[in-house]
C-alpha cells in the first residue's frame, strides 16, 4: 500500500456480532435494553494509523489483562467525544468526558470505558489509533499516558477534532495529503499531552499546518459571503492578525489567496454552466467582487482569458463534441486554440 493509500469500511452490528468481532480487544456490555441495542462503525486504515467513527446506544467496554495478553496490541488510542457523555477508568485514574473533549489511552493497560450516561440516547466517538513506535518517541512520558485528557475548549483539541472530521468527508484523499496530515495530527497530539522537548518545534509547525488547513476550509465554504476579512477570521479562529498573515505568507498573502480561490470558483462555475446559464455580473456579485469589470480584470490576469471567452470556448467545445461541460473539455479546447492566450 502506498503512503497516501487508505481503505474505508463501514459496518453495522447487533450485540452478539459486535462481541465476536472485538472479543480480543474487550468485553462489551450494553447499557440499554438488548432489543434497542445498535452499533455502527466506520474505519479508515492507512499504513501508519487506524481511524474509527463509532455511533450507537449506550454501552461499556472492559479491557482486561487477558485481552491485552491475547491481542498483542501495543498502541495508543486518541478518542474524541463527539456526542453523549463518557467515563473512563484505568487504575486509580478516572475521567468524565463531554462533547469536544479528547483523551489518550495506552491500549497496553487495562481500562474500562462507559459510553453514554442515563439520559444519553445515542453516543458517538471518533478515534485515532497509533502504534507506540509512532507516538511514543514524541511524548515526554510515553509509559504513563493512560487516561490523559484535554478539554475541548483547548485550541489543540479544536484543531484535532476539525481535522479528524475532515478526513471522513467524501473524496478527502483527493484534496488531502494523508501522510502529512496524520503526521501533523500525531505531533499535535504529542504537544497536547506532553511532548518531549526535542519535538516541540515540530509540534509548533504541525499546529500551524492544521490551523492553516482549518482556515482554508472555512474560506472555501464562505467564498460567496462577505465574511473573509482579516478581522472576521481573527475573531473566528482566535488568532492575531500578525499570526494570520504569517500563515498565508507562502500563498502570497491572505487577500491574494482569497481572491485566487474566488477566481477558481468563478472558473468552475463558468465551465460547468450551460452555455447561456450564467451572467458575469451575477458571478461578480456572488463572489464579492466590487463590480463586473473588477472580476473581468482579475480573471484575465489569473487565467489569460476573460470570463466571456471562457464561456465561448466551453460552449464551442460542447457543440463540437456533444459532451457535457467540464474542465477536461475546456482544457482540450484551450490546448487547440493556444494562440488565444498567447
Amino acid at each position: 500500500m502506498q503512503a497516501d493509500d487508505f481503505r474505508r469500511d463501514a459496518r453495522s452490528f447487533g450485540l452478539e456480532p459486535l462481541r465476536e468481532v472485538i472479543s480480543d480487544l474487550s468485553d462489551v456490555t450494553p447499557r440499554t435494553a438488548s432489543d434497542n441495542f445498535h452499533f455502527s462503525t466506520a474505519t479508515l486504515a492507512t499504513d501508519k494509523a487506524l481511524l474509527t467513527d463509532s455511533f450507537g446506544t449506550r454501552l461499556e467496554y472492559n479491557r482486561t489483562p487477558a485481552h491485552i495478553a491475547r491481542g498483542g496490541i501495543d498502541h495508543y488510542q486518541i478518542a474524541f467525544c463527539m456526542q453523549g457523555r463518557m467515563q473512563f477508568s484505568a487504575g486509580r485514574r478516572e475521567l468524565t468526558m463531554r462533547p469536544g473533549d479528547i483523551w489518550l489511552v495506552d491500549m497496553a493497560e487495562p481500562s474500562r470505558t462507559w459510553l453514554g450516561q442515563s439520559d444519553d440516547l445515542q453516543v458517538r466517538v471518533m478515534a485515532l489509533v497509533l502504534p507506540r513506535a509512532t507516538l511514543g518517541p514524541l511524548l515526554a512520558h510515553p509509559d504513563s499516558m493512560t487516561a490523559s485528557f484535554t478539554s475541548g475548549r483547548e485550541q489543540r483539541a479544536r484543531l484535532l477534532a476539525d481535522q479528524f472530521a475532515t478526513l471522513w468527508r467524501p473524496n478527502a484523499h483527493e484534496t488531502t495529503n494523508l501522510t502529512a496530515t496524520i503526521q501533523a495530527m500525531t505531533e499535535v497530539v504529542a504537544a497536547a499531552f506532553g511532548a518531549a522537548s526535542e519535538v516541540k518545534d515540530n509540534a509548533g509547525r504541525a499546529e500551524r499546518h492544521l490551523h492553516l488547513a482549518m482556515i482554508k476550509r472555512y474560506i472555501e465554504a464562505n467564498l460567496e459571503t462577505g465574511q473573509l476579512t482579516a478581522d472576521h477570521l481573527c475573531r473566528r479562529f482566535h488568532i492575531s492578525r500578525a499570526s494570520l498573515y504569517r500563515l498565508f505568507e507562502s500563498d502570497g498573502g491572505l487577500q491574494r489567496y482569497v481572491q485566487q480561490q474566488r477566481l477558481n470558483r468563478a472558473l468552475r462555475r463558468l465551465i460547468h454552466a450551460a452555455p447561456t446559464g450564467i451572467r458575469v455580473i451575477d458571478l461578480a456579485s456572488d463572489l464579492q467582487f466590487s463590480s463586473e469589470s473588477s472580476l473581468i480584470r482579475a480573471f484575465r490576469r489569473q487565467f489569460g482569458l476573460t470570463p466571456g471567452e471562457i464561456k465561448e470556448l466551453s460552449g464551442a467545445r460542447l457543440r463540437e463534441t456533444n459532451a457535457s461541460p467540464g474542465p477536461d473539455n475546456l482544457f482540450g479546447q484551450l490546448a487547440s486554440r493556444r494562440s488565444v492566450i498567447e
